[in-house]
């Protein structure tokens, strides 16, 4: 896959020159919906003999339309995430928008002949909410007048889980409740994050559950606080683990946010390597123990319960 990063206004030399079917959307979290989405344009490239290409942005579009602080903005999947997933579902052209206050003032007609006619698109493929300006007048209903028959539109109905639109927002609101089983079933996969491994306060290692400390971006769309069956990847190798996020007010009041996990069976050191997390199922609440034999006592419950969950 080749990726291609542009800033508006774009030079010409930069896109392929070929025809291509192209997929619209900003695809936070890459789920079912957005995969339907995919695949049916990889379908049309795949019949039609073209390559497919995508365009995605580098930040959420509200960060300029409500000026807000970009920091203040959570995402389901950091750029490389997607670009991985993007990669895996077949893409071959994945155009990375910069998404400035200059590229988000362009009018309809402007975006439809700069970025659909301009990255020589036949087929432009989008879910059935995609918008490209003011709802009233730049939605896929409008899409067609502002073509003016240079490419085929190609909209792609709702994914429906339970009998509720699969969304990001749905997903961002599970993850706040701790359902993370429920995130497994709309994205396709168990819902995973990135970071760095840091040094922590070594407590957990006098209490005989020595534990990673993953530092991840403020960016990243953390589940709700709690105790959850988990799994770290380390190099190449995924290992099933007991992952916590909380304040462990055990120890004290105020103490910043962490990602803890203590990982099965495992004694190597990988202080400052980058690791995966995936968040598999809910154990618990975070709960501030009277004294540390209690906190000890529910840890082997913990860890019982996740090495069961791995046996099954």
């Amino acid at each position: 896959m080749e990726i291609i990063k542009i800033r508006h206004p774009y030079q010409k030399k930069q896109i392929p020159a070929e025809e291509v079917v192209l997929v619209l959307g900003f695809f936070d979290g890459v789920h079912l919906g957005h995969q339907k989405v995919i695949e049916t344009g990889r379908k049309i490239a795949d019949q039609e003999g073209l390559k497919l290409a995508l365009m995605t942005f580098n930040q959420h579009p509200s960060i300029v339309f409500k000026k807000i602080d970009p920091a203040s903005v959570k995402y389901l999947t950091t750029l490389e995430q997607k670009e991985e997933k993007m990669a895996a579902l077949g893409v071959d052209f994945l155009y990375e928008i910069d998404f400035t206050s200059a590229f988000a003032h362009l009018a309809p007609q402007d975006f439809v002949d700069q970025y659909i006619v301009g990255l020589h698109a036949k087929y432009a493929v989008s879910g059935f909410d995609y918008t490209y300006g003011p709802k009233d007048i730049a939605d896929v209903e409008h899409l067609p007048e502002y073509a003016n028959n240079r490419f085929e539109v190609v909209t792609v109905q709702k994914e429906v889980e339970a009998g509720e639109k699969i969304s990001s927002t749905r997903i961002r609101q599970l993850l706040d409740a701790g359902d993370v089983t429920e995130v497994t079933k709309l994205l396709g996969s168990v819902y995973e994050i990135e970071g760095v491994v840091v040094h922590g306060d070594a407590r957990g290692r006098l209490l005989g559950f020595p534990t990673a400390n993953v530092k991840v971006k403020g960016t990243v769309h953390l589940p709700r606080e709690g105790v959850y069956v988990s799994e770290i990847k380390v190099g190449d190798n995924w290992y099933p683990a007991m992952g916590s996020i909380g304040h462990n007010d055990t120890f004290g009041e105020g103490r910043e946010l962490t990602v803890e996990l203590f990982i099965l069976d495992f004694s190597q050191d990988i202080y400052g390597e980058h690791v995966a997390v995936r968040w598999n199922k809910f154990l618990r609440d975070q709960v501030k123990f009277t004294n540390v034999d209690d906190l000890i006592t529910q840890l082997k419950k913990d860890e019982a319960d996740t090495a069961t969950y791995f046996k099954k």
